[in-house]
C-alpha cells in the first residue's frame, strides 16, 4: 500500500516501454529521428486530455521534483517580491523556493496552515492562506495532498480567491498559484481549470502507474508567459533557427519548458498508455474508488484505541494517503513491523513523521482488513 511512492508498471505501459525499447535497440538513430517528437506530444496530447487541457500546455519532465525546480527557477520574479508559502510544505518545495530566492532577490514568507488538524475546515485553509497575500506578494506555492498528514487542501477556493486579488493587478504583479499537485494527480476528479491554479506539477509515476522517470507541468496561459524555460528544448521546432538566427524565441511556453537532452525515451513515449489506462476506468470511478478504501482504513484505525489517525476524515480533506501514530511507537517501527506481515507502508521524511498506508485502485478491500488486522495487533 505504497503505490504513491513509485509503482509497478500495468501491462500496458510495461508493453509500450518493451517496444519502444525493441526497436532503439534495433535501429536507435533512424528510430530516434523519426519517433522523438511525434511520440513525445502524444503524450502531452495524452495529459492535457486527462486534464481537460490542450497538450499545448503540458510540458513533459521527469518527476515532481524537476517540475518544481522548473517552474520556481523559471518564474520571473522581482528584487523585494514575495512568495508565501507554508510550513507544512515539503523540502522539495521549500529547497526551490530558497534557491530561486537567492538568485532573484525576492523573499520566501511560511506561514503555518493550522495549530491542530483536527480542526482544519476548507473554508479556514482557504482564509488562512488568502488573508496572508500582500502587496508583494507574487507567488503562492503549496502542495494539494499533502505527503506527510494526508491533508487536502481546496485548491479550487483557494484559487477563486486569488483571481478577486488579480483583478486589481497588472501582469507583472498577479499572483501566480504554484501547486505540487502528485498525490492528488491519478486520484481525484477534477481538471486542471476546476483547480484553477497557474502551474500543477506531478510525478506520473506515483498514483498514475506512469512510466518510472515521468513527470507533466501543466500551465495557464498567464502562467506560462510568467515563466521562462531553464533547460533547453529538443522538442521545439523552432529552437534551433532562433540558435542559428541568434533570435529571442519569446515568452516562455509548455514546449519550451520541456527539457532536451538524451534520457531513457521509451519511458516518456509510453506515458500515453498510462493515462489512456485511466482514461479507460474514468477518473470519477478512479476518485470513488481510491476514497472507498482510504474512508475503509481510517474508520478501521480511528476504532482503535492505540492509534491516533491524522488524516481528516472527510474526503473533502484528503484524498489517497492516510497517516497514522501507535503509541509507544516510532513511525519507522511501525513500518517495520507491518513489513513483517508482509504489508508495505511508508514513513514520509519530515520532521514528525507519521506511518502511511496509500490504498490506490489496485487494492482490494480483504487487503485493507489484513493490514488492520496487522496494526490492531500491535496494540
Amino acid at each position: 500500500m505504497s503505490a504513491m511512492l513509485i509503482a509497478s508498471h500495468p501491462a500496458p505501459v510495461r508493453e509500450a516501454i518493451e517496444r519502444h525499447r525493441r526497436q532503439l535497440d534495433a535501429n536507435p538513430v533512424v528510430y530516434l529521428e523519426g519517433n522523438n517528437r511525434s511520440l513525445q506530444n502524444r503524450a502531452r496530447a495524452a495529459a492535457g486530455q486527462y486534464l481537460g487541457v490542450p497538450g499545448e500546455a503540458v510540458a513533459l519532465t521527469d518527476s515532481t521534483t524537476m517540475g518544481a525546480g522548473l517552474v520556481y527557477n523559471g518564474l520571473r520574479l522581482r528584487y523585494g517580491q514575495e512568495i508565501l508559502t507554508t510550513d507544512q510544505d515539503y523540502y522539495v518545495t521549500h529547497e526551490s523556493l530558497r534557491l530561486a530566492a537567492l538568485r532573484t532577490g525576492a523573499k520566501v514568507r511560511k506561514i503555518s496552515l493550522f495549530e491542530d488538524i483536527r480542526t482544519v475546515s476548507e473554508a479556514g485553509l482557504s482564509a488562512r492562506i488568502t488573508s496572508q497575500i500582500g502587496p508583494q506578494t507574487r507567488v503562492v506555492a503549496l502542495t494539494w495532498v499533502h505527503s506527510s498528514t494526508g491533508l487536502k487542501l481546496p485548491i479550487p477556493a483557494i484559487a477563486a480567491a486569488i483571481r478577486s486579488i488579480n483583478a486589481a493587478r497588472g501582469e507583472a504583479d498577479r499572483v501566480l498559484l504554484c501547486v505540487d499537485g502528485v498525490h492528488g494527480f491519478g486520484n481525484q476528479d477534477v481538471g486542471f481549470g476546476e483547480l484553477g491554479c497557474d502551474f500543477l506539477f506531478a510525478g506520473c509515476h506515483k498514483w498514475l502507474f506512469g512510466p518510472r522517470g515521468t513527470g507533466v507541468i501543466y500551465g495557464s496561459e498567464s502562467g506560462w508567459r510568467a515563466a521562462l524555460p531553464t533547460i533547453p528544448t529538443f522538442l521545439d521546432s523552432s529552437a534551433y533557427s532562433h540558435w542559428i538566427s541568434g533570435t529571442d524565441p519569446g515568452a516562455g511556453s509548455a514546449v519550451r519548458m520541456t527539457p532536451g537532452g538524451f534520457k531513457a525515451f521509451e519511458h516518456p513515449w509510453a506515458l500515453t498508455e498510462a493515462f489512456w489506462l485511466h482514461q479507460s476506468i474514468g477518473r470519477a470511478e478512479v476518485a470513488r474508488r481510491t476514497a472507498e478504501l482510504a474512508t475503509q482504513i481510517k474508520d478501521g484505525l480511528a476504532a482503535m484505541p492505540h492509534v491516533t489517525l491524522v488524516t481528516p476524515r472527510s474526503p473533502r480533506l484528503s484524498a489517497g494517503i492516510v497517516a497514522f501514530d501507535v503509541a509507544g511507537m516510532s513511525a519507522q517501527q511501525v513500518v517495520s513491523r507491518l513489513r513483517e506481515w508482509k504489508v508495505i507502508a511508508s514513513v514520509a521524511p519530515y520532521a514528525r513523521p507519521h506511518a502511511r498506508l496509500t490504498p490506490s485502485i489496485r487494492n482490494f478491500p480483504h487487503e485493507i482488513d489484513f493490514a488492520l488486522q496487522a496494526i490492531r495487533a500491535m496494540a
